[in-house]
């Protein structure tokens, strides 16, 4: 089984999004990171950010294969602290460019979630296309309503088979 990691990038540690990731770690055993509890500032062409993007970012080119990016959804896209996230990649492919080759033949998911099953069907494109870019195998994406703190019957078994796919 291929080594995992989920990042959650939501506004709310234990909102609905948690609720999605924590069904997923729950059923691939991925290790998790929480970028609600992380200091992340943005993109600096200077590179003068002292925060804890680069320790997170080490890790995870280090010792995980596959990469499961989880946000909300928010105004038809991804969460702010998620896109952030994404940009702060730009680090390693100016500064530090060994670490950003480290990207190369991993593999790149995407979760999103929200109150309905509404997804715009463009959404995954900056999931699927950063992964193109940064050399990295995009194995798909899920979207999965939660209703009142809860996941339905269909959504784990959306779930279920999303987590199928990105554990071969």
């Amino acid at each position: 089984m291929k080594k995992g990691i989920i990042i959650q990038g939501s506004s709310r540690s234990n909102g609905d999004t948690n609720t999605v990731v924590s069904y997923l770690k729950e059923i691939t055993g991925f290790d998790l990171v929480d970028l609600n509890q992380r200091e992340i500032h943005y993109f600096d062409y200077e590179f003068k950010n002292e925060d804890d993007f680069e320790v997170i970012f080490k890790n995870i080119v280090h010792n995980y294969q596959t990469i499961v990016l989880a946000t909300p959804v928010y105004w038809y896209t991804m969460s702010g602290i998620m896109k952030v996230f994404l940009d702060r990649i730009s680090d390693y492919l100016y500064k530090e460019k060994d670490f950003g080759r480290m990207l190369r033949g991993k593999e790149m998911a995407m979760m999103s979630c929200s109150n309905d099953d509404d997804r715009v069907e463009e959404f995954h494109l900056p999931f699927s296309r950063s992964a193109a870019y940064l050399g990295m195998d995009y194995l798909g994406d899920i979207h999965t309503p939660v209703v009142d703190n809860e996941l339905s019957l269909e959504a784990k078994e959306r779930i279920n088979a999303f987590a199928l796919k990105i554990k071969k």
